[in-house]
């Protein structure tokens, strides 16, 4: 490389003080490749001048030659450069709130929310409460999903009982094996109205009273229907080996998995019973 490049890439190391020659190599690769590029744009090779972090990144996106790998690869080694030649120039990240996934619901606290539906004085109101358990635990449907399930959606087939979900994100739920019955009950007394109740799937509280129903002050925890969806993901899991399928493939991140499975076909509604194991017991 030029000189005045390889000057500034020795400079900048330096200052970092690597440990190891593989690392210095590198750290003087990618700081080399920033000067070469920067340096042709009549820019001063001063560590403030080329480590600035709008430099480092048009250097990362534009520069011509480099592969997707090396741009990646050249973005974090700069940035390892910077926030020790340049620290005022790189503050620390302030974190980022990130939603957890809910807590799932434990078996018993299932059965605790189903007889409860079952102790319901009226006939409507113990159908349509435990048609709310099973749909959000036994389906994982919720918000407009759930509010707009009528009983003509769920049907038998393929040895197992489906969902038909309509709306924004149309697709058919295999139903796991523990809600069959009940969901199948609620579903016949529901007919082609809302298994949840009310006649406007658009209000907005129509599972507000089914909640309230269930909040019988028997040591449960509140009704939450974004829990009851967490405990149909981990019951899932659990039935696809997904948690011994990453720890054996090393894969700690979702987002590889959103990559991997975007570029493959699911499978019908036959192979999603099978799956999930929502098979019909005799």
């Amino acid at each position: 490389m030029p000189p005045r490049a390889a000057a500034f890439a020795r400079d900048v190391v330096a200052a970092t003080g690597p440990e190891g020659k593989e690392r210095a190599k590198n750290l003087l690769w990618a700081a080399g490749k920033l000067a070469d590029y920067a340096i042709g744009l009549g820019l001063d090779p001063a560590p403030e001048v080329l480590l600035h972090p709008s430099v480092a990144e048009r250097f990362t996106r534009c520069a011509p030659g480099l592969s997707g790998v090396a741009r990646r690869t050249l973005r974090t080694i700069l940035r390892f450069i910077g926030c020790r030649v340049v620290p005022h120039l790189y503050p620390a990240d302030a974190p980022l709130p990130r939603e957890r996934a809910k807590q799932p619901y434990s078996p018993a606290e299932i059965s605790g929310f189903l007889a409860l539906a079952d102790a319901q004085p009226a006939t409507g109101r113990r159908m349509r409460a435990a048609g709310l358990v099973c749909l959000g635990a036994g389906a994982g449907l919720i918000r407009s999903d759930l509010r707009d399930v009528r009983g003509s959606d769920v049907a038998c087939r393929s040895g197992g009982v489906i969902v038909i979900v309509r709306g924004a994100r149309p697709r058919t739920v295999p139903v796991l094996a523990r809600y069959h019955a009940r969901l199948l009950a609620a579903a016949r007394f529901a007919g082609t109205g809302l298994i949840c109740g009310g006649a406007d799937p658009g209000r907005r509280n129509i599972t507000n009273p089914l909640i309230t129903a269930l909040d019988g002050g028997t040591g449960l925890p509140r009704l939450d229907t974004s829990r009851l969806r967490a405990t149909w993901l981990a019951d899932c899991a659990q039935l696809l080996g997904l948690a011994t399928f990453m720890h054996a493939a090393g894969i700690t991140c979702s987002q590889r998995l959103g990559d991997l499975v975007a570029g493959l076909e699911p499978a019908g509604v036959a192979e999603a019973v099978r799956l999930l194991g929502a098979a019909r017991r005799p």
